[in-house]
């Protein structure tokens, strides 16, 4: 069995294991580290398929969006932070063993054009423009902002309306907060704005405007 052989199984084995973990994990800081492990695993067999941007996009991408993820789901569930805090020493050796997966897989992809340059070489040439002198990277953005623009267009407004979606739906109004509104605002009349009260001599004023001696 060859090296790309190797690493294949590899990375679709954990990339499995990780994302049923992710459905069957309860805890949610749980889910969201197998997740990160699960994007690792996926862009790893990008690399494998010569499509070396598609790699790069996961992980700068959607592993840089697990935190906001994250957010999400704390502000959905309600997750109390303090107990996360309390329960940091229990989470420990599990985010170590995820740490240290994604480690050695790093390891391993960066010692891959050490021990095999030739299979290496073969894998990083885009395969829809092997020979063309084309680089994955500038196919893709051929493709993208010719063929496929206003699919890309409405790709982008599509995940627009689902981030507007999210956070309209995880906004909560907390009773007893001053908000402003600019239409109370130019309503206001000097007569709203200003209180003239007659003071006498010797006489102090209270806030509900009433005078006491």
């Amino acid at each position: 069995m060859g090296l790309s052989a190797f690493f294949f199984y590899v990375f679709a084995i954990l990339s499995v294991l990780a994302g049923a973990m992710v459905i069957l994990a309860k805890n949610p800081v749980h889910a969201v580290l197998f997740l990160i492990l699960a994007f690792f695993n996926a862009a790893g067999l990008f690399i494998l398929l010569g499509a070396e941007f598609l790699a790069m996009v996961l992980v700068i991408v959607y592993v840089g969006a697990v935190a906001v993820l994250f957010l999400f789901v704390v502000m959905m569930l309600d997750v109390d932070f303090a107990a996360l805090r309390a329960g940091f020493i229990t989470n420990a050796p599990l985010a170590s063993l995820v740490g240290g997966i994604v480690l050695v897989e790093l390891v391993m992809v960066l010692g891959f054009a050490y021990v095999s340059p030739e299979v290496a070489g073969v894998a990083a040439a885009p395969f829809p423009t092997a020979g063309s002198g084309i680089s994955n990277t500038e196919a893709l953005g051929r493709l993208i902002y010719t063929r496929y623009v206003f699919f890309f267009q409405g790709a982008g407004l599509v995940l627009l309306i689902a981030m507007i979606g999210a956070i309209v739906l995880t906004l909560r109004h907390k009773p007893g907060i001053k908000r402003q509104s600019i239409a109370v605002q130019n309503a206001r009349t000097p007569e709203m704005a200003i209180e003239v009260v007659k003071v006498e001599p010797g006489q102090a004023i209270v806030p509900s405007g009433e005078t006491r001696g």
